[in-house]
């Protein structure tokens, strides 16, 4: 449905109504959002993420006949409201995409940059990146991404897929929803010059935000205010679309993005793990979580050791994910001890053990979360999306919401996620793909820090190797372990570390506590994943509902 831009403005509001196929005059149905369950089935697309007005705009997207691009970016940009607290409009979003024409996977990295002036010099002069204000500040990533993914896969303009956002921030619930709402409206009313070129309207709204006048005004405030960021900064950003990463599972492809995420070790994990037959142990049974658990600490190690931005660090990603690696690697896993060590391996070398390991330990600062997102349409397109951005700063009156994710680098000199301008931050963020027969089985979408493919890894072995439905399988026990170098401030590792449901039977944790694990109970939810399976003209949404977790499915 096309919008001509003297009715912009409505078209946004209209279309964001949960029921709408049609353009209407009438206010958000902010009840009928309100309605949104964690799971959902239906026969001609789906959305799962976290806020429900957030679904219920992707969802509108949708059934107004735009693809599944087109409702990943209205859900994008409506959770930017909905999920202010764990995700802002100038912080991050990496996005898988199977583009259904192609029958190919892409990357979209929406990962900001370390600005020119963010040195390992400048932050060791002030005893460490800090966790939170305005230093800290990465690019803002976030929308060029979602531009980048319009222009490139779907059908809709910025005005049209600002709807939802709008709409939510027009009621003014919190004080910067004002200034916000001019800023987008402003990237529309730079967008109008274009006439009904819609690539070009898309790319007029990242020049103004990016090399017009909200990139001057966003560098000025943050000079003015102490903070990195600059216009040459914004004006050569740049949203790269990258090959995935992926190995074969059990009959399945699992996608990945590339090294500068966490995404690779699950991969990594999963080639360990195709040597035991996860099926005949059971389901959350001990030898099954011990399994698992080891292989994770393993793969877990040579994260921390090895990833970082390819563009900068030579990752020996080839190495990292061979079955002949995996194999040196899975001799190491004592199937009735739980390891109390962190133990990198040598890919370059094909030898299980690093010789030497550093061991290194940054200032420490919390685990913050992010949230999700998942989409996919009748025409066999998928997005899968992890959306961050926390702890940053609002910038002036512009209602722009910057992140902290610089925090996520070291200032260790040699090591490869070390902090330089110009470089991606090893994120934690890590949407996951799974293709069935050249055809998509699963999307998952994971928040939760560290904790995400842990989490990302339990959902495809709860479908692949034990049966479950999304439903099932979102709502299942979960474990999961801070046996790792944190990625907020570089905190020490927990060896031995077993995080479980208070609700975990009895026995099983006595079992694995006589391993040598040491067991913790979580009283919040172990991360929050939501998924979409996709398989003979049906889609099954579903996403926690303990961590707030929304679908929606026609």
């Amino acid at each position: 449905m096309r919008c001509i831009a003297a009715f912009a403005s409505l078209f946004c509001l209209a279309s964001f109504s949960l029921y709408a196929a049609e353009l209407e005059k009438k206010p958000v149905d902010a009840e009928s959002a309100k309605a949104l369950g964690w799971k959902a089935s239906g026969s001609h697309g789906a959305v799962a993420a976290g806020g429900a007005e957030a679904v219920a705009a992707g969802l509108a997207t949708l059934k107004s006949g735009g693809n599944a691009a087109d409702g990943a970016a209205a859900t994008i940009l409506a959770l930017s409201i909905t999920d202010s607290h764990l995700f802002c409009f100038g912080g991050e979003v990496p996005i898988l995409v199977y583009d259904a024409e192609r029958r190919a996977v892409d990357v979209i990295a929406g990962q900001g940059t370390a600005p020119r002036l963010a040195t390992r010099e400048y932050f060791q002069s002030k005893g460490g990146i800090p966790t939170s204000g305005l230093e800290p500040a990465a690019v803002p990533a976030m929308l060029d991404a979602c531009l980048t993914l319009l222009d490139r896969y779907g059908t809709r303009t910025f005005a049209e897929s600002a709807g939802g956002a709008l709409a939510l921030l027009d009621r003014h619930a919190e004080s910067w929803h004002a200034d916000l709402a001019k800023t987008i409206r402003r990237l529309i009313e730079a967008e109008r010059p274009a006439k009904g070129d819609r690539r070009r309207g898309l790319r007029l709204v990242a020049d103004y935000f990016y090399r017009g006048p909200l990139a001057h005004e966003i560098s000025d405030w943050c000079e003015a205010h102490g903070g990195l960021i600059r216009y040459s900064d914004l004006a050569t950003h740049v949203t790269r679309i990258e090959d995935p990463v992926s190995v074969d599972y059990r009959g399945y492809t699992v996608y990945k993005c590339g090294a500068w995420t966490q995404g690779p070790y699950l991969l990594e994990t999963l080639r360990m793990l195709e040597g035991f037959d996860l099926g005949s142990l059971g389901h959350n049974r001990p030898q099954t979580i011990h399994l698992t658990l080891e292989a994770m600490k393993l793969a877990l190690a040579d994260r921390d050791t090895y990833y970082a931005d390819p563009l900068f660090a030579d990752v020996p990603i080839a190495g990292l994910l061979s079955r002949e690696y995996a194999a040196e690697r899975r001799a190491l896993i004592d199937p009735h001890r739980a390891s109390l060590e962190q133990r990198p391996g040598d890919p370059r070398r094909g030898k299980p053990l690093l010789d030497k390991v550093a061991a290194r330990r940054g200032l420490g600062g919390p685990s913050s979360d992010t949230t999700t997102c998942v989409v996919a349409d009748g025409q066999g397109n998928v997005i899968a999306a992890t959306p961050s951005g926390w702890s940053g700063v609002l910038v002036g009156n512009t209602g722009v919401w910057l992140g902290s994710r610089l925090q996520s680098f070291n200032t260790w000199q040699g090591h490869p996620n070390c902090i330089e301008p110009g470089k991606r931050p090893r994120i934690t963020l890590t949407p996951t793909l799974v293709l069935k027969d050249g055809k998509p089985s699963l999307a998952i979408s994971v928040a939760g820090g560290d904790g995400q493919d842990q989490t990302g890894l339990q959902m495809l072995l709860d479908v692949i190797d034990f049966h479950l439905s999304p439903a099932e399988s979102v709502t299942a026990l979960r474990f999961g372990t801070n046996h790792l170098l944190g990625s907020f401030g570089q905190t020490p590792p927990e060896l031995g570390s077993l995080l479980i449901y208070p609700t975990a039977d009895k026995a099983l944790v006595a079992d694995l506590q006589s391993r040598g694990h040491r067991v913790e109970f979580s009283k919040a939810p172990l991360w929050h994943p939501c998924m979409i399976r996709i398989g003979q003209g049906q889609f099954e949404a579903a996403g926690d509902p303990l961590a707030g977790r929304h679908a929606a499915a026609y």
